[in-house]
């Protein structure tokens, strides 16, 4: 080593030392830092929020989710979303259109079994605001016609999900799982120093959803989860079971195996979506879907003619399995 490379490497060795004592110092802050929690109400479910942070981000936390509430909430009459259903013209942001585009993109790739046009065949069968008469064959023909009143509740939760996440990793916050009605986002651990694990819950027909039996129990970081099924949901009529899941082809409730479709995704609303696809298109179809995009894992939970319930999951879920 010749007398230039010395005296560079000399003035380089502080700049060294600094970077290596500010890597551990913040390495141990983040080892000391408290995990916050915060819960609350939106979009008509609740919301939990656990985060490694010494700042407390509740209030930023509800205000990013108000601004999703405030484009696609169906319970707050001033959203973009009640504003279009209503026959006005309300001016669309980029997070609405960007829901928008997501959700077209997830039709197309799903045949069509994902349709966020599908809230007037939703209330026509009493899943929805208005509980009347089972509809005739000829109301779901004339309903099957309507394409410009928009439901995004099958994707506006794991968007809201997302939002969330993002605000928190821009904030520096390396910790996290974000939680809205079921949808889930995390990173990093848990404050047990361990990877976040999310429960599958075992479908059982509990529309009070007062048991919370778990089937299966995933090791997820850094990972977007969605579950969509149709055992809370439903009712009996005429001794028959009517589930909340509607084909957006035939206009009618589901009637196939599959109980509950658990997703994986690198986004919330993508799994979101995916997930209330797959309920409509039933085990088979979906396996098609996911020859396409082996980007996502799936967890199903369906019914066997005997009545048990069998499962069948992405080979690549496997190693996420805890129990």
């Amino acid at each position: 080593m010749d007398a230039k490379q010395k005296k560079k490497l000399i003035w380089q060795l502080p700049f060294l030392t600094l970077l290596v004592v500010g890597s551990i110092l913040i390495i141990r802050q983040q080892r000391s830092a408290p995990y916050q929690h915060h819960e609350g109400l939106v979009f008509g479910t609740v919301y939990s929020v656990t985060y490694q942070s010494e700042e407390n981000l509740q209030s930023a936390i509800e205000a990013e989710l108000k601004k999703v509430d405030d484009e696609f909430s169906m319970f707050n009459e001033h959203s973009t979303t009640s504003r279009i259903n209503r026959g006005e013209q309300p001016q669309r942001s980029a997070m609405f259109n960007e829901v928008f585009d997501l959700a077209q993109t997830v039709h197309g790739e799903t045949d069509g079994a994902f349709d966020i046009t599908v809230a007037p065949l939703v209330n026509a069968w009493g899943f929805g605001f208005k509980h009347e008469q089972m509809p005739t064959s000829q109301q779901v023909d004339s309903l099957l016609k309507i394409r410009n009143q928009y439901d995004f509740s099958a994707i506006a939760k794991g968007y809201g999900t997302d939002v969330v996440a993002r605000l928190l990793r821009s904030r520096g916050i390396q910790n996290f799982m974000v939680e809205i009605g079921g949808e889930v986002v995390t990173q990093g651990i848990s404050q047990r120093r361990l990877p976040w694990k999310i429960g599958v819950t075992k479908p059982t027909d509990d529309s009070l959803s007062v048991g919370g039996e778990l089937q299966t129990v995933l090791n997820i970081t850094d990972m977007a989860m969605a579950t969509s099924g149709n055992y809370r949901n439903f009712y009996y009529k005429g001794g028959r079971k009517y589930a909340h899941t509607i084909d957006p082809k035939t206009g009618y409730p589901v009637q196939h195996s599959l109980l509950s479709a658990t997703v994986l995704a690198k986004s919330c609303a993508v799994a979101d979506a995916y997930a209330t696809a797959f309920m409509v298109m039933g085990v088979e179809r979906a396996k098609a879907v996911l020859d396409r995009h082996p980007e996502l894992m799936v967890y199903f939970i369906y019914a066997n003619p005997d009545g048990s319930n069998g499962v069948w999951f992405s080979p690549a879920l496997k190693d996420k399995i805890s129990e």
